[in-house]
């Protein structure tokens, strides 16, 4: 019969890789940036993820025009920034 630290090992839900976090962050971050521009209307930009000791870390480059009455490049970066973190606490089921 097994102790009951095995029996509750076996049923915890098991973490996501360090992998899962970073590739959920990321993808989050850049349908963010893609729902608000075209692909053709971004110059460039850069999404960096790293997940380490269990701290996310975001940094979102966007490079894109700043048009009137177009989203704002800064603050599409930041949100896209916001929609990393808030997938990966989706994805701890925070």
């Amino acid at each position: 019969m097994p102790s009951d630290t095995e029996s509750d090992a076996e049923t915890a839900p098991e973490e996501p890789s360090d992998e899962t976090v970073v590739q959920t962050a990321s993808d989050a971050a850049e349908g963010l940036i893609f729902s608000r521009y075209k692909q053709s209307e971004v110059r460039d930009y850069d999404v960096t993820i790293t997940f380490e000791d269990g701290v996310l870390e975001v940094d979102v480059y966007l490079n894109a025009p700043d048009e009137e009455g177009g989203p704002d490049p800064d603050q599409v970066a930041d949100d896209a920034a916001l929609a990393a973190r808030q997938a990966v606490d989706e994805l701890f089921g925070e």
